[in-house]
């Protein structure tokens, strides 16, 4: 998603205030004059100084977004403010973190909102983008470089491919010409540098896996360049390949029927050293049948974040314990009447902005509730309905599955026998992600030996 479009110059400023309510002062000076009608200055401070008193705004990695929904004729308005020093504020270290504040103020009723703020999320995972924009030596700089950074064009150093990694590229179209592949799937964090990797393939499609979408190249040479985003946590090569290719599937990138060409190597190394034939038909035998591998009621983006974030729990864990969770997406109505609280139920209560899992406000809070017994029940369009249930599907529905696999991961075939959902489930004893459709199982994820 394209933000530069909403910004303009004169609302990116270096902040002179040191506490928090001066610097959202100072930016919402800059963006009340620009709303029609005319907004309450005095309202939306206050309002937005109450959001921080309930939950903080701040993203990490120095990076503050403060936000709110109000009655303008705009979709968006964006104020953007530096403050190298950091913040001021009494029992809060994350302010005094925050380099950067980025202020949405979005319309009531635009139906985007939460994926502008998960966009934005995404944007300032790397630490690199950030220090390029607060070291920016005067305002000008900085105004350029925060365009740069929202269009996705922030220049990197640059590093040229080797020989070794042109002949790969050359081979892999070669390979997938011969084997009659559809696509060329490119394993984009093989680089440091995923942004400068040049892939003149004209005869084939060219799908990126990466970490992050907003590393993928700009410009006329990448009109036809699409990017898978699922992260790695691994160093095998090659490790976000069935996460990458379910995704496809549910996008509409890939057919069951397709064969993929698949080039890349060691995350990080910088040089490519695997090309591989993959039929997504042999690759994912279990559900070929299956023509519909995602609900209707689910979004796509709802189950790219929750495998997101299971594959984080999975790695991570929770304050360096390994944490076992379920997640049920769709059907939640259905899904409901199969399951029973086994503790007061923490999301009811709250707006369903708030415990939409497109929310990158959300990540923790899912993580922290993630160590109590029971499933999450999310809705088709990512909001929590609850967690901690116990997941009680008619007896009919319960199957045997192979050995190693425990209550969770029956519960969830069950679940998704019994109902029109996805059920993901991340194994506390091994680190494995596997999803379940139709009680069909599908491992997405191995964690690595000793983490990451």
């Amino acid at each position: 998603m394209r933000l530069d479009r909403y910004l303009t110059r004169n609302r990116i400023i270096d902040i002179r205030s040191k506490d928090l309510k001066g610097a959202l002062s100072e930016l919402l000076r800059a963006v009340v004059k620009a709303s029609r009608p005319a907004l309450d200055g005095e309202k939306l401070l206050a309002e937005l100084l109450q959001r921080e008193n309930v939950m903080t705004t701040y993203l990490g990695n120095g990076v503050a977004l403060p936000h709110l929904r109000v009655k303008m004729d705009k979709p968006y308005l964006f104020a953007v403010g530096r403050a190298p020093e950091g913040l001021s504020a009494e029992d809060s270290r994350e302010y005094k973190e925050s380099r950067l504040i980025f202020m949405l103020l979005a319309n009531e009723d635009d139906p985007k909102y939460l994926s502008v703020l998960a966009s934005l999320a995404r944007l300032f995972r790397e630490q690199a983008l950030v220090n390029y924009m607060v070291d920016a030596p005067d305002l000008k700089t900085l105004r350029e470089r925060v365009f740069m950074g929202f269009a996705g064009l922030v220049a990197r150093p640059e590093k040229k491919q080797d020989r070794f990694n042109r002949v790969m590229l050359r081979e892999g179209e070669r390979v997938a010409r011969a084997s009659r592949c559809s696509a060329i799937l490119l394993f984009s964090d093989t680089f440091t540098n995923p942004a400068s990797i040049e892939a003149d393939l004209p005869h084939f499609r060219l799908v990126r896996v990466a970490r992050s979408a907003t590393e993928r190249p700009q410009g006329p040479g990448a009109k036809n360049d699409t990017t898978i985003e699922v992260r790695s946590f691994s160093r095998h090569r090659l490790s976000q390949l069935r996460s990458a290719i379910h995704i496809g599937l549910t996008r509409g990138l890939f057919s069951y029927a397709d064969r993929l060409c698949c080039v890349g190597g060691i995350p990080g190394t910088n040089q490519l050293d695997t090309v591989c034939v993959i039929d997504i038909e042999k690759e994912f035998q279990s559900v070929i049948t299956r023509e519909d591998l995602l609900p209707s009621s689910v979004k796509i983006e709802v189950v790219e974040r929750v495998l997101g974030i299971a594959a984080e729990l999975a790695v991570e864990g929770r304050e360096g314990k390994p944490v076992g969770c379920l997640f049920v997406l769709g059907d939640h109505k259905t899904v409901n009447g199969m399951i029973k609280p086994l503790v007061l139920n923490p999301f009811f209560g709250y707006k369903e902005e708030d415990r939409n899992v497109l929310n990158p406000f959300m990540d923790e809070t899912l993580k922290e509730y993630s160590v109590i017994d029971g499933c999450f029940v999310i809705r088709g369009d990512g909001v929590v309905e609850s967690a901690g249930s116990l997941i009680h599907a008619p007896s009919q529905y319960y199957q045997d599955l192979p050995g190693g696999f425990g209550s969770r991961h029956s519960a969830a075939a069950a679940i998704s026998r019994a109902a029109d959902c996805i059920a993901v489930v991340v194994s506390a004893s091994n680190g494995r992600v596997t999803l379940f459709r139709h009680g069909v199982m599908m491992p997405l994820m191995e964690k690595p030996i000793g983490g990451y």
